[in-house]
């Protein structure tokens, strides 16, 4: 069953206990920053006087993990997409794809990754909520089945159509998401994208894909692949050994 979360921002009060939480959970190192990078997997940001949270949609069918030549981007069965540092090659992909401009990289590593929000996939695995639901002090973030979420959203819409836009942002944009939105605000004034289409932009990479022969993806990925894979995955390993260790070194993207 495919969870996620639903966010409001008629009840969001900027507290930041959600950012606070996401990094205690997922030990990112640093402060909270003013917008998504590799250290900082969300935050709220203050606009048209309602508080709006960024952070990966997490897709139904993710355009990140359509491109990602070495599987390093997955989308698990109960929602959440995730990350694998070992299998990344450092192309990039990812970032370019991304409609929602997700994905950031660590420039400022020398064998840098990409940082994400991974919708706490531990907890989700273990029937918890995600840390940022759990911390928000007034339900602003909701976690959940995303078909009872849409239920929700959408139950807010008809109780009190003068208080929301009539959209449940995430339902339709870029083939649907696992982040729902309910706002008083015009998505696009909140910085989100409003023109988004419907059919996963996914889809039409594996068009493009199907046409290319196949031994040029095959010797591509094998050739360029194998090498970086080796070499970033004993370096990795001890990045992430030692690279919790970084004390309020946060870079941005």
């Amino acid at each position: 069953m495919s969870m996620g979360l639903l966010v409001d921002t008629t009840r969001c009060i900027g507290c930041g206990a959600c950012s606070s939480a996401c990094k205690e959970q997922n030990k990112l190192p640093g402060p909270v920053e003013e917008v998504t990078t590799a250290y900082t997997w969300t935050t709220v940001q203050p606009r048209e006087g309602v508080n709006v949270r960024r952070l990966c949609m997490h897709c139904e069918v993710p355009t990140c993990v359509s491109v990602c030549p070495v599987g390093a981007l997955q989308k698990t069965p109960e929602g959440p997409v995730v990350y694998d540092a070992k299998k990344c090659m450092g192309c990039r992909y990812c970032m370019m794809a991304c409609p929602f401009d997700v994905p950031k990289y660590q420039w400022d590593r020398p064998v840098p990754v990409v940082g994400k929000c991974i919708m706490c996939t531990s907890r989700v695995k273990e029937g918890k909520p995600t840390a940022c639901a759990e911390a928000c002090p007034v339900e602003a973030t909701v976690f959940g089945k995303r078909d009872d979420l849409i239920w929700e959203a959408r139950t807010r819409l008809r109780k009190e159509p003068e208080k929301y836009v009539n959209h449940v942002y995430g339902l339709t944009e870029a083939g649907g998401t696992s982040v729902l939105m309910v706002s008083s605000v015009p998505f696009d004034k909140l910085g989100l994208k409003s023109n988004l289409p419907s059919e996963p932009p996914a889809m039409r990479t594996w068009q493009v894909l199907s046409n290319i022969p196949d031994f040029v993806g095959v010797w591509a990925v094998f050739l360029y692949g194998v090498h970086w894979i080796t070499a970033r995955r004993e370096v990795v390993a001890k990045v992430e050994h030692h690279g919790n260790g970084r004390n309020g070194q946060g870079g941005r993207s």
